[in-house]
C-alpha cells in the first residue's frame, strides 16, 4: 500500500481554472484538463457507459482505478463534484472527505461511500488505510488538500497527466507555503497524443 496523488495539469502548472464553484467545478477555461478523459473506455466503464477508446491513456486510467482502495478529498472537491458524479460515482471505494462541517456518511451505488472527517488529515488518512484492503490510498484533491499532504510528507508517489494546453490563470498545485524543497525519483514517463503521464516517487 502506498499513498498517491493523481492529477491532470496544464503545461503552465494549473489543475483548475478560475472561478471554481459547485456550478463550475473545473473553473473557467479548464476543459482541456479533463476532456481527454471523457472518451476513454476505462472512464466510461466507471460511469456505467459502454464504448470509448481503448488506448494507452485508457490503460493508465484503469490501472489507477484497480490500484486504488480508498480516496481522500477536500470538502470543496466534494461540493463541486457531488452533482456531477451523481448516484453512482466513479470511485467504487470508500471516500473520506476533509471538512469542518460534519454530516452523516453517504452511501452511494457501486461501492462508493462518503465519510466526513472533522479531525484532520492524519485521521482521514488512517481511516482510509484501514479500509483500503491493501490497495493504495489516493489523495484526490483539490489543490489545498494535496498540498497539505505533500507538506506533511505523507504522499509516496505522484502521477501528473500534463495536457498540451496553457490555461494562463487558475489554481496551481505547487503554490503556497509549507512544501519546501523535496527530491523526487522518476518512476515512469508515458507520452501519448493526449497527455504526458509523469510518475514520480518522493525520495526518502
Amino acid at each position: 500500500m502506498i499513498v498517491t496523488a493523481d492529477l491532470a495539469m496544464s503545461l503552465d502548472g494549473y489543475i483548475a481554472g478560475t472561478g471554481v464553484s459547485p456550478d463550475n467545478p473545473g473553473g473557467d477555461g479548464a476543459e482541456p484538463l479533463f476532456e481527454w478523459i471523457h472518451n476513454l473506455a476505462s472512464w466510461r466503464e466507471r460511469q456505467g457507459m459502454t464504448g470509448g477508446e481503448e488506448n494507452r491513456d485508457s490503460e493508465l486510467m484503469r490501472e489507477w482505478f484497480d490500484a486504488t482502495g480508498a480516496v481522500v478529498m477536500g470538502r470543496m472537491m466534494f461540493d463541486t463534484g457531488e452533482e456531477f458524479w451523481g448516484d453512482n460515482p466513479p470511485f467504487r471505494t470508500p471516500v473520506f472527505v476533509l471538512t469542518h462541517r460534519p454530516r452523516p456518511t453517504l452511501v452511494k451505488e457501486g461501492g462508493t461511500t462518503y465519510t466526513f472527517v472533522t479531525d484532520g488529515i492524519h485521521s482521514a488518512l488512517e481511516q482510509a488505510k484501514a479500509v483500503a484492503g491493501g490497495r493504495n490510498v489516493d489523495i484526490a484533491g483539490g489543490a489545498s488538500t494535496v498540498r497539505q499532504y505533500l507538506a506533511a510528507g505523507l504522499v509516496d508517489e505522484m502521477q501528473l497527466h500534463v495536457v498540451p494546453a496553457l490555461l494562463g490563470d487558475g489554481l496551481r498545485l505547487f503554490d503556497g507555503p509549507g512544501l519546501g524543497p523535496r527530491r523526487l525519483e522518476p518512476v515512469r514517463v508515458v507520452d501519448t497524443p493526449l497527455a504526458a503521464h509523469l510518475t514520480y516517487r518522493f525520495a526518502t
